[in-house]
């Protein structure tokens, strides 16, 4: 039909050019490992960026061929961000925190040609190196100085020139990137992003009911670059011209605080437990920081407990904001803000509202699924969460054996059991995995968890399922108790009475020193089981 819009590819070298021109002086800022800040600016980046994908054309990287990234959060990161897709080929960034065998196992399937490697990280790739068959390796170093067999980053930049860089055809279709799960469900799982998901999902990400970026912003993701897009922070940041600031591999709270208050960071994200980390630092040194410039921290990965937006509120006036999204789903699914009508509900209340998941952003939509049937969007019916959007995975790399993670009619299964209410908020109540089901109702660990972290002398919590000759499962509650403080099996049992059903509320405490976790920080509760049960 005439007259309608130009057919404009959704690709990343039109938010890279966007980047260049009109936010090219943006301050990129990463501190190295020796502690030092290295300073440079989004011009720079895009250019470099350009000198990457040249050097990889000239190692042979062609059209659709991986290139993995073993690297934190660093400007150089950042360039492989836009270099490797510009170029036609695909970014695969690895999770530097897995073992040897279960990179390699990544490294084959993906078939990387090429991996871009941290110096700080060449033991974890010396480990990796016997299992892979990868062509070339380049050393993100800072001397000359690399191991026999490898290149330089810095050496290949310099001998390519931004203005004789050919941009190859981009379709938008084609794969950008790609991430692997974190494998709490079993084996991980390939998902790669096209470059009009990628586009699209960083234009809802900037959104006010999203990310809220804007140009006289400073992000600090501490959410790692090497999953899932370090929940696409990067692109959005770039696309709006916000101040960028990497943490290096320095993510100990002391130091995250630090940048936050030399750089005057105003938002940043990341997963619960650092935040609670982040949050003991800051009690336990008063006047030692200033944070007052952070307007909003983004939370996802697991369920933020209510007491801990109560506690950053009232204690240093920082607002938590909660999210959630998966590796499928590029990630950005829904997040919570409170409702025009909600603003004038007690802060206890408004706590509540904002501890769960929120709204779909636009063009993700969610229904909850129990028994085949579609639950009712009541705030109480539960079921598990299935999504579609145009950034919603369908299907995994090379994972023909997972199909069923997909509905018949193109939504996918996301595993998580949630309520919605009238209003589109969903609440995420537990994992299916993860489900008490005792007597033939269900119990949330999340709620139980939830609850017991709001006990003052509760640092974490995390609730299990055990195995009950007459309830078939009753839930166990394994607690760590903040330093210099004390508390009972028995006065929690009293704290959850007013909070939770009497008959969720657990036989079993185990105080336990420290909560394992998994590669990407959230709960491991898997190896918790093995802790407890064994025991």
């Amino acid at each position: 039909m005439d007259g309608l819009m130009m057919d404009f590819p959704l690709t990343l070298d039109a938010l890279l050019r966007r980047a260049e021109t009109i936010h090219g002086g943006r301050e990129v800022v990463s501190r190295l490992p020796d502690r030092s800040w290295h300073r440079t600016d989004l011009g720079s980046v895009a250019a470099r960026s350009k000198c990457l994908a040249q050097a990889l054309q000239k190692l042979g990287v062609t059209d659709g061929d991986r290139v993995g990234t073993l690297c934190w959060n660093h400007f150089r990161h950042l360039e492989a961000y836009f270099g490797i897709p510009i170029g036609g080929a695909v970014l695969h960034t690895l999770n530097l925190r897995l073992s040897p065998q279960e990179l390699a196992h990544i490294i084959n399937e993906a078939a990387d040609k090429v991996v871009i490697v941290d110096e700080s990280l060449l033991s974890v790739w010396e480990a990796v190196r016997p299992l892979v068959a990868v062509e070339h390796v380049i050393v993100c170093a800072e001397t000359d100085q690399v191991p026999p067999g490898m290149l330089n980053y810095e050496t290949l930049l310099a001998e390519c020139d931004p203005a004789t860089f050919v941009q190859p055809a981009l379709r938008e279709k084609q794969a950008a990137s790609m991430c692997y799960t974190s494998g709490t469900a079993g084996k991980s799982k390939g998902v790669a992003y096209s470059h009009r998901a990628i586009c699209l999902h960083t234009l809802a990400a900037g959104l006010t009911s999203s990310f809220e970026l804007y140009e006289r912003d400073c992000v600090l993701p501490v959410v790692p670059m090497f999953h899932v897009n370090a929940w696409g922070l990067p692109y959005v940041a770039a696309m709006c011209g916000a101040k960028i600031v990497f943490p290096g591999p320095h993510l100990d709270p002391q130091s995250l605080v630090e940048a936050i208050t030399q750089e005057q960071v105003t938002v940043s994200a990341g997963v619960p437990t650092v935040w609670i980390s982040v949050l003991k630092e800051l009690d336990q040194n008063p006047g030692r920081y200033d944070v007052s410039t952070v307007r909003k921290i983004f939370i996802g990965g697991s369920a933020l407990p209510g007491s801990l937006i109560e506690s950053y509120e009232s204690r240093h006036d920082i607002r938590l904001v909660h999210a959630w999204g998966m590796t499928e789903t590029t990630p950005i699914g829904t997040v919570s803000y409170l409702r025009h009508d909600q603003h004038d509900d007690p802060p206890t209340q408004q706590s509540e509202h904002r501890a769960r998941q929120g709204t779909p952003v636009p063009f993700v939509e969610i229904r909850a699924i129990r028994e085949e049937q579609q639950v009712p969007w009541d705030g109480r019916s539960m079921g598990e969460l299935e999504v579609r959007g145009p950034w919603v995975a369908e299907s995994y790399y090379q994972r023909p054996d997972a199909a069923d993670r997909f509905s018949p009619d193109g939504w996918l299964r996301t595993g998580d059991i949630v309520s919605i209410d009238p209003r589109g908020v969903m609440k995420i109540e537990d994992r299916v995995k993860d489900l008490i089901k005792s007597g033939g109702e269900w119990i949330s660990s999340v709620d139980l968890e939830n609850a017991l972290m709001a006990h003052e002398a509760v640092e974490e919590a995390a609730v299990i399922a055990v195995p009950d000759e007459k309830w078939v499962e009753r839930p166990l509650a394994a607690v760590v108790v903040k330093s210099n403080q004390a508390v009972t099996a028995e006065q929690l049992r009293e704290h959850l009475l007013p909070r939770v059903a009497k008959w969720w509320i657990p036989e079993r405490f185990e105080f336990v020193s420290a909560i394992p976790r998994t590669s990407v920080g959230k709960f491991n509760k898997v190896a918790l089981r093995h802790q407890l049960l064994d025991a």
